[in-house]
């Protein structure tokens, strides 16, 4: 006989009900939670000075150590115990799984306010962006405020705009919808082909196991997927990680004296508990060959690996085996025939199973090889901001950094420029190396297709990638994750808080071109091959000289394919000649 449930407690006037959700896995939880702490502290102070209350929906700790939600069944608890119709924060400082919340924000009637801490110590800021665009791809109303203690006008005046309207009014000047009769006819052209190309022979993007750490908004349904002309194979990480013990442990030390004969270095010591061992190296060398394998065997154009969750108890991280799949240059591997699998080019890898990142990735590399530029493309997670603190210069410089598929061809100096550190513990209690270094300078795209009123929309913008001085690098290296790869990017006609307003996911998806104008004949393309494969393009902020991107992508010079400077030639359906 089910136990009768409490009704929800009504709120008083002038009340805000406020709830924490957390990691799924205990250790994060513990180890963030007294930056939670501080930001509901400050969140209660702010509301008290604007007359109102925060009532804590579910008391803290209750044996945990921590007060955060940690499981969806937990979060059906909660939910049940809070008014539908109360204005509801929710309070983030750090990563969070959002289908703990999900169940019952998804039922909300009342006002949903998002709330993250402006830190780089846990990943509060990329935890807010993903529960925002992952009620947005769920057709929730909400709204997101940011501050690195509430006490700042700016964040004081969207916190009561919030209590008086229940929603916050952003700047979009920076935003305009893709008008595609205005990009070059060269552009319109290629485009047109490559979508057109897709619809006639589909892509496959292999999917080891769907959805990964509650990102609802990295999830496409497959109707909508397939008309852009992708189809999904859903794979399993528990066949994943059979072809790895099938991997001969001369198989992975080939892997491994490749990667040491082109100069990357690895940090290694003897405790599996703590540091990066030999061991754990050559089971990351088997992923690699082995998901290249499954890749070839199931025709796959592209695929993505969970990383977070279940391997993660059997296996050492993935992030080593996804950026050595996104680099052109990278270790070969053969299939069962004896080939050479996608020799000199890339397995697009989708970091985390992100789907949307995965055509992301999958339309780059068409239209990046198209042109003759450099195909390594990768996701990064939006970490963290701050202004340049050695006066290199006066201009905001974002911290993207992500934990894999970082390829090696990003970074100074490539694979010398690479090196391997353990996975945090906290994250993978089995270890597994990173690719940490620092993004080399020069023009690059971003780009992030998201889900919206049921149908897919891509907001696409240009930057920069600057180098700072050492000093400055590790200031912001070790203000986020010092284990991971960083790139400092530097955003075309886009403030911050624009940034932060817009932007649906806690990812970017970034590709390296040659120069400013080969950057700006890139993303014409790439909006051009993205509208015609019914994806709706919004064009954000300017160009490298200043110019609004609209107009500047209007108005790029027609370079024939091929001229761009990539040594890395492959077909239009992205496999190298003759593979």
């Amino acid at each position: 006989m089910t136990a009768a449930r409490e009704a929800p407690v009504r709120v008083g006037e002038r009340t805000a009900v406020l709830i924490a959700n957390g990691d799924l896995r205990e250790s994060a939880n513990l180890e963030c939670w007294p930056a939670q702490q501080r930001l509901e502290a400050a969140l209660e102070r702010a509301f008290s000075e604007l007359g109102w209350n925060l009532q804590r929906a579910h008391a803290p700790d209750g044996g945990t150590g921590h007060g955060f939600i940690g499981s969806q069944a937990h979060g059906r608890e909660v939910f049940a115990r809070i008014d539908p119709e109360a204005p509801l924060v929710v309070a983030e400082a750090v990563w969070q799984y959002s289908q703990q919340v999900l169940i019952g924000l998804m039922r909300h009637r009342g006002p949903i306010l998002i709330a993250a801490n402006w830190s780089g110590e846990w990943p509060g800021l990329v935890g807010a962006l993903n529960l925002r665009a992952s009620l947005t791809a769920a057709g929730i109303p909400s709204s997101l405020v940011w501050s690195e203690d509430f006490t700042d006008d700016l964040s004081r005046s969207r916190l009561w705009e919030w209590v008086a309207t229940g929603a916050v009014a952003y700047d979009l000047s920076h935003v305009q919808a893709l008008d595609a009769a205005t990009l070059p006819r060269a552009s319109r052209e290629l485009g047109d082909r490559l979508a057109a190309e897709l619809h006639q022979r589909p892509a496959i993007m292999g999917i080891f196991d769907e959805g990964c750490m509650g990102m609802f908004n990295a999830i496409i349904p497959d109707r909508i997927l397939n008309a852009t002309g992708v189809f999904k194979e859903r794979l399993s990480q528990s066949a994943l990680y059979y072809a790895m013990t099938q991997v001969s442990a001369a198989e992975a030390r080939e892997v491994r004296g490749w990667l040491d004969t082109r100069g990357m270095r690895f940090q290694t010591g003897p405790d599996e508990a703590t540091d990066l061992t030999d061991s754990q190296l050559l089971d990351q060398c088997r992923m690699y060959i082995a998901a290249l394998r499954m890749a070839d065997e199931f025709g796959c154009d592209l695929i993505g690996i969970q990383y977070q969750q279940g391997l993660k108890d059997l296996t050492p991280a993935s992030d080593l085996a996804e950026g050595l799949l996104n680099n052109s240059e990278r270790p070969p591997v053969t299939n069962r025939q004896g080939e050479i699998i996608r020799g000199g080019a890339p397995l697009p890898h989708f970091n985390e199973v992100d789907e949307c990142a995965g055509l992301d990735a999958l339309i780059t590399n068409r239209v990046w090889t198209a042109l003759g530029e450099p195909p390594e493309t990768t996701l990064h997670d939006i970490r963290w901001g701050d202004w340049d603190a050695s006066g290199t210069t006066d201009e905001y410089v974002w911290v993207f950094e992500i934990s894999g598929a970082v390829p090696p061809a990003h970074l100074v100096g490539g694979y010398r420029g690479a090196v391997g550190e353990r996975q945090p513990p906290m994250y993978f209690r089995l270890g597994g190396s990173t690719i940490k270094g620092v993004s080399r300078p020069g023009e690059v795209v971003w780009s992030r297709i998201y889900l919206q009123d049921q149908s897919l929309e891509m907001d696409l913008g240009r930057c920069k990638v600057i180098t700072l001085p050492l000093e400055e690098t590790n200031r912001r290296s070790e203000a986020t994750t010092r284990q991971w790869p960083i790139m400092s990017a530097v955003l075309y006609g886009i403030s911050r808080d624009q940034l932060m307003a817009k932007h649906q996911s806690n990812h970017i998806q970034v590709a390296y071109a040659t120069d400013q104008v080969s950057a700006d004949a890139a993303a014409a393309a790439k909006a051009a091959m993205a509208h015609a494969m019914g994806i709706a393009v919004n064009l954000c902020g300017g160009n490298a000289s200043g110019r609004d991107l609209g107009e500047a992508l209007a108005e790029v010079p027609h370079r024939a394919p091929g001229r761009g400077g990539s040594r890395n030639r492959v077909s239009g359906d992205g496999r190298a000649p003759g593979s």
